[in-house]
């Protein structure tokens, strides 16, 4: 199917669908710099460095994938917006591809590492530095990788939120534009307590920098603020974002060139009653021409994010959900580069991804279970070893773990929760299984 047909379909069923929850409209967007390659005061402080990232490790499908979240969106809100109605014309537009549960926090978890172990909120944790990532998994073929936060005020801040002057309204009280929920790697001892990996969680002055200087990495987070991301203000405000940002990176050899794939995602649809169907784009050099404009209806969700790096780069795994082959579709044109065999799941049996509350796991206090190991016998899209972190408690499997404790009940949290004061990681705690407090 074209876009342009799926576009009336999407149009016609936004006049039905349920009214999206209230925003700040008032605000009108403001370019944070002169451009998204200059450096500019509005981020707090200037980049004094940048990466050496000079090697390119070659995948089949593409050599750089760049990662843009965006927020609280249904698709049909979405499908219906200029901006995103003429970037679907450039690239793929999958419309099939699933948000993996409620709120924000556990859909930026899972996407980094495979599983939101049953976090059901937006509070301050930690999960432990036995427990892989995405970035092992790079860091093991010497894959160069960086996440990007616009408005954090410095490399690796581990603060809560942070709250800087408001400039898109000089005469507005300061604004809390950066939020720790959407940083996912910083939420990971194993990246956030890693002196070498660390410098790596780094601002939108970074990315000015790092792209200017020829060094921009090959993996690439790119997290807008709490009012260009849409969460704090519209669809609208987030369209005149990726208008002022986005569009001029797309033309951009430095960032965008043969070779780069841009993916443009929602961390969660609006509307909670519904599916939790997210509009997502694959854009960049790297999308086949004779694909561009045109829709892919197999069922992806933000597992499919690391499934697709794992094969391009014939990587190891996480043995979690990116090894749930139901879950975790290869895109469809980097699956056929690659040869990996994609799940066909009929629409009557997509899962619900629409969870809150309901899953037990080290992250919920309603329903706590330790950390269990991973499936190391798990075979990924990538066909390499599942990662194994020193200190894992290897037979402690999900099969083993015992009955979920109620916490809340008992007026305690998980032992992964902090206080949004917490200003460093202090508890790192060397286990994932039963021994675990």
């Amino acid at each position: 199917m074209s876009f342009t047909t799926l576009k009336l379909v999407a149009a016609a069923a936004l006049l039905s669908s349920v009214p999206l929850a209230g925003a700040l409209s008032a605000q009108t967007f403001e370019p944070p710099s002169k451009s998204p390659l200059h450096q500019t005061a509005n981020y707090t402080g200037f980049s004094n460095n940048t990466l050496n990232d000079k090697k390119v490790v070659h995948g089949k499908a593409f050599n750089r994938i760049i990662q843009v979240w965006t927020e609280n969106t249904d698709f049909d809100s979405a499908a219906s917006t200029p901006i995103f109605e003429s970037l679907a014309e450039q690239g793929i537009l999958f419309t099939n591809y699933h948000s993996v549960t409620h709120p924000s926090e556990p859909n930026y978890v899972a996407s980094v590492g495979g599983d939101f172990f049953g976090m059901h909120d937006d509070n301050m944790y930690h999960i432990p530095s036995n427990i892989s990532t995405v970035i092992d998994l790079l860091e093991d073929k010497q894959i160069s990788w960086a996440t990007y936060q616009e408005n954090m005020p410095s490399d690796a801040y581990y603060g809560y939120t942070y709250t800087s002057a408001n400039y898109g309204n000089t005469s507005a009280a300061p604004y809390s534009y950066y939020v720790r929920k959407h940083n996912p790697l910083m939420i990971y001892d194993s990246v956030s307590q890693d002196s070498k990996r660390a410098p790596r969680i780094r601002s939108f002055n970074d990315f000015a920098n790092d792209v200017v200087n020829g060094t921009l990495p090959q993996w690439v987070f790119v997290t807008p603020n709490m009012v260009n991301d849409a969460h704090d203000t519209t669809i609208d405000f987030g369209a005149a974002f990726l208008e002022y940002w986005l569009l001029p990176l797309l033309t951009d050899p430095r960032v965008n060139d043969a070779e780069t794939l841009i993916l443009l995602t929602f961390d969660e649809n609006e509307t909670y009653t519904i599916q939790n169907t997210v509009f997502t784009l694959a854009l960049g050099g790297a999308v086949p021409l004779k694909l561009r404009g045109t829709t892919d209806d197999t069922l992806y969700t933000h597992y499919s994010t690391l499934s697709t790096v794992q094969a391009n780069w014939g990587l190891g795994s996480l043995g979690r959900q990116d090894t749930n082959a139901t879950v975790s579709n290869v895109f469809s044109f980097v699956a056929d580069k690659t040869g990996y065999k994609n799940v066909k799941v009929p629409t009557s049996q997509v899962p619900h991804f629409n969870l809150t509350a309901v899953a037990s796991g080290a992250l919920n206090s309603a329903a706590y279970t330790p950390f269990a190991a991973p499936d190391l016998r798990a075979k990924g899209a990538g066909g390499g070893p599942v990662s194994s972190h020193p200190g894992l408690d290897k037979p402690c499997t999900p099969k083993s773990l015992p009955a979920p404790v109620n916490l809340a009940a008992q007026n305690k949290t998980t032992p992964w929760q902090m206080s949004p004061r917490t200003t460093s990681g202090k508890s790192i705690i060397p286990c994932a299984g039963s021994a675990c407090p």
